[in-house]
């Protein structure tokens, strides 16, 4: 069965440690409750100033800027990242995304199934 909502009826999740996670929250909008099979869709917002975690790990994601400023940090340097900008991530790529604006900074994250099942 089909599943339509909008994305500000998913819950939201504060995923912020103070420390490496800053202004952080994420929306699991397709997922296994969904039942989705081969991939899950995240909403991420930073909060001007946030930042992700630095981090790798061995599985692919894509990423669709959808408002805001920030850059994404790869091993290669920084890269400016704005609303339609789109990243692919291959696995094992050391990587950050940062909010660099003064507005939030939203963005989807594709990833595999598996990564929301644990």
């Amino acid at each position: 069965m089909a599943v339509v909502r909008k994305m500000e009826d998913v819950p939201e999740r504060n995923m912020s440690d103070g420390k490496e996670i800053v202004g952080v929250t994420k929306r699991l909008l397709i997922g296994p409750v969904e039942g989705a099979p081969t991939f899950a869709v995240r909403l991420f917002t930073l909060a001007p100033g946030g930042h992700t975690p630095a981090h790798a790990h061995p599985y692919e994601h894509g990423v669709v800027v959808l408002s805001g400023r920030g850059e994404v940090h790869t091993a290669q340097g920084a890269k400016a990242l704005e609303a339609s900008t789109v990243v692919w991530m291959p696995p094992g790529e050391h990587h950050q995304f940062r909010n660099t604006g003064t507005e939030p900074l939203k963005f989807l994250c594709v990833v595999p199934a598996a990564v929301e099942k644990t």
